[in-house]
C-alpha cells in the first residue's frame, strides 16, 4: 500500500470510509457516476483514507481532491473545520474542488466542466 497516497491513515479510517462508500449520499452518487468512467484515463477514489481525514473523491495522479458539500457546511464552525482540514492536507500538495450539493443537483456540466479544466490544466488530455 502506497503510505504517501494514504498519508498514515490507521485502519480504523479504512472501516469507516468503506461504510461511506456503501451508504453515498445522492450528489455523491451523481458526481460518482462521472468520476468512475476515469475522465481522461484518471482514476479516482471515493471516500479515500488520508491521514486522519477521509476525503469524499481523490485522484492520486493529479493530487486533487474533490469534496461534496451539504448544507451542514454554511454552518460556520463547520466551514472553519473545513478550512483548517484544507489547508493541514493542501501542505501536502494536494488540491482541492469544492463544490456544493445544489452545484451537482442543478449544474453538473458545470462542475464536470470545472474538474475537466483542472485537469487540462495539469497537463492531462483526452486518451
Amino acid at each position: 500500500m502506497d503510505s504517501k497516497m494514504h498519508a498514515g491513515a490507521i485502519k480504523l479510517l479504512y472501516q469507516r470510509a468503506r461504510e461511506l462508500r456503501n451508504n453515498a449520499t445522492h450528489t455523491e452518487s451523481i458526481l460518482w457516476g462521472y468520476l468512475k468512467t476515469k475522465p481522461f484515463g484518471l482514476k479516482f477514489r471515493r471516500q479515500h483514507p488520508y491521514s486522519i481525514y477521509i476525503l469524499d473523491f481523490y485522484c492520486h495522479s493529479l493530487k486533487l481532491v474533490i469534496e461534496v458539500d451539504g448544507s451542514i457546511h454554511n454552518i460556520e464552525d463547520v466551514r472553519l473545520n473545513d478550512k483548517i482540514r484544507q489547508d493541514l492536507i493542501e501542505k501536502d500538495g494536494l488540491h482541492f474542488l469544492r463544490f456544493m450539493n445544489e452545484e451537482i443537483l442543478f449544474s453538473l456540466e458545470s462542475v464536470i466542466q470545472k474538474i475537466n479544466d483542472f485537469i487540462i490544466l495539469n497537463g492531462y488530455h483526452q486518451p
